[in-house]
């Protein structure tokens, strides 16, 4: 049995290599036939694509990646076609920065695109790492004559067209739904801590020992208060923390959100809350919501455009949770009263999920690499 944990929990560890998703950030301004534009993009993934670091010291140097500025703009650029009216527009490298996002440092390139007539439409296709990360998406922040529409990239959708005299902020919304739905599918750490919080919920507990709930109707009140104390709390910190009224450092917020993991599967071990979980939810909830927030927070929006995204992605949080749950429970309900699910699916398989958290709160806190990615 302990081989077959330890299984389990390297398979989570590989497959979940950090909560952060990569990501890149790309500003286009038009003004007639030019664009302005500005990519941030991370130093690690740059790192895993041309090699940065130069002497293998685990850090990078602002002279390591000024040797490399050529090679980036050689990589990237091809991996970001604009197009007008059928015709390519020329892109070229203005800067090269650095500046520092929630989730660590990037490389800032500033280029210019000129069209060979001033655009009604733009036609933007994004490749950037798709040979290498399918997860990898391109967040745009596309400003014409006082709007802005936003986009998300992935090797889903490499292509989108935009008018720029049409702007329409529900294509937008739709997107960040569409994001918020994958942020928490993808986002293996808040998947766990669900899981960690709904095992026991179809069970109760006296005398020290678990026993079934006596209906469906127990069990799906448990689920949905744990799910909806998790849903307000984060939403509270989701909406501080991207509209930057509240900021915690990334490394903080990580190292926290797996720590809240193995809480919440080490009380399914050795129960200490069993009656009041929707109370954890809530109060690891809050930390969750930062952890969420990353995304929207650097893309620096417009504050109209900042609200319409994060209504959208939050609600795409929620429906991703709602999948989740739908599949959980019928089975769980199922399978409430054996063997199988009070001793090795909730306790086995809580120990599981508390190596695994174990081992991300270890990587967040001491930042260091278990298995390779």
């Amino acid at each position: 049995m302990a081989r077959v944990i330890l299984l389990i929990a390297l398979c989570y560890a590989t497959l979940a290599h950090a909560h952060k998703p990569s990501d890149s950030y790309i500003t286009l301004t038009v003004e007639n036939e030019h664009i302005a534009g500005q990519w941030d993009i991370a130093l690690r993934d740059l790192d895993y694509a041309i090699g940065l670091d130069a002497n293998n010291d685990g850090s990078i140097t602002w002279g390591e990646l000024r040797a490399k500025h050529s090679e980036i703009a050689a990589y990237a650029l091809p991996h970001l076609q604009i197009s007008s009216s059928g015709k390519n527009c020329a892109s070229q490298v203005q800067a090269h920065l650095v500046d520092q996002h929630s989730d660590g440092v990037y490389a800032i390139m500033r280029f210019s695109v000129e069209c060979p007539t001033p655009p009604q439409a733009l036609e933007v296709n994004y490749s950037l790492f798709a040979e290498l990360d399918p997860q990898h998406k391109g967040l745009l922040n596309l400003q014409y004559q006082g709007s802005t529409r936003t986009a998300i990239f992935g090797v889903d959708q490499p292509t989108q067209r935009f008018e720029l005299t049409q702007l329409n902020p529900w294509r937008q919304f739709l997107d960040f739904i569409t994001e918020g739905v994958w942020h928490i599918w993808k986002g293996f750490d808040h998947i766990l801590f669900l899981l960690a919080l709904l095992l026991p919920a179809v069970l109760s507990r006296s005398a020290g020992r678990w026993s079934a709930v006596a209906d469906f109707r127990g069990a799906f009140w448990n689920v949905l208060k744990i799910v909806t104390a998790f849903t307000v709390a984060h939403s509270i910190t989701l909406s501080l923390a991207a509209l930057s009224i509240i900021e915690l450092p990334s490394r903080l917020v990580e190292t926290t959100i797996a720590a809240s993991i193995i809480v919440g599967a080490a009380n399914n071990i050795y129960p200490v809350i069993h009656n009041r979980l929707w109370m954890v939810a809530f109060a690891f909830g809050l930390i969750h919501g930062f952890g969420f927030a990353s995304v929207l927070a650097d893309l620096h929006l417009p504050q109209n455009t900042l609200l319409r995204s994060l209504v959208g992605f939050n609600v795409g949080v929620e429906l991703g949770q709602l999948a989740i749950v739908a599949l959980f429970l019928p089975l769980a309900y199922w399978l409430r009263g054996t063997q199988l699910y009070q001793r090795y699916i909730l306790v086995a398989g809580s120990l599981a999920i508390a190596i695994v958290a174990t081992i991300w709160m270890a990587e967040r806190l001491f930042e260091f690499k278990v298995l390779p990615v």
